[in-house]
């Protein structure tokens, strides 16, 4: 099997794929490019960079299956890779972590005026009176939807000792 990386992705994932597969990373292609090299590969793995149009689908002779290294799969038609039998697959756990750690970073921004502070300090001044934040020990946090994102920012939550709510249809 022969896989194009077209996009960036990390060293470890390029060494699991080569345990199986013959694997070229060729990134920066022009859509002209892509169509060129595409008839080539059994396999095509992208991230949110590269747009795989019906007419670079069409063109892959030999592909089976676009992997989407990452969550959403808006930059790969769909509709046309199902129609030349093309299987698309993305990771859709891929960013859980960092979307959660995100999440309790802005958190933290907005409690403790970050924000604030910083254009106050690129103005010269301090406010220390307008800058004294709350802590997020003993607040109450309300999560609308529980799925992979939402219980881990529920998980990270409870480290700084906040009492979780939560809501999510699909989960009784």
């Amino acid at each position: 099997m022969r896989v194009l990386v077209a996009d960036p992705i990390a060293e470890e994932g390029i060494s699991h794929l080569r345990q199986c597969a013959s694997v070229d990373v060729k990134t920066k292609l022009s859509p002209e490019e892509l169509c060129h090299e595409i008839p080539d590969y059994d396999a095509l793995v992208v991230r949110s960079q590269t747009r795989v149009t019906a007419d670079i689908i069409e063109r892959g002779a030999n592909l089976k299956v676009i992997g989407r290294a990452g969550v959403g799969v808006d930059n790969i038609d769909v509709d046309a890779a199902t129609r030349c039998g093309i299987v698309v697959v993305n990771a859709p756990s891929g960013n859980t972590v960092s979307a959660a750690e995100h999440t309790m970073a802005l958190m933290l921004a907005l409690a403790r005026n970050i924000p604030v502070a910083d254009a106050d300090m690129r103005k010269g001044s301090w406010s220390r009176n307008k800058l004294m934040g709350s802590e997020l020990r003993g607040k109450t946090l309300g999560i609308v939807g529980l799925g992979n994102i939402g219980s881990q920012v529920a998980l990270r939550a409870q480290s700084f000792e906040m009492r979780t709510i939560a809501y999510d249809p699909f989960i009784p």
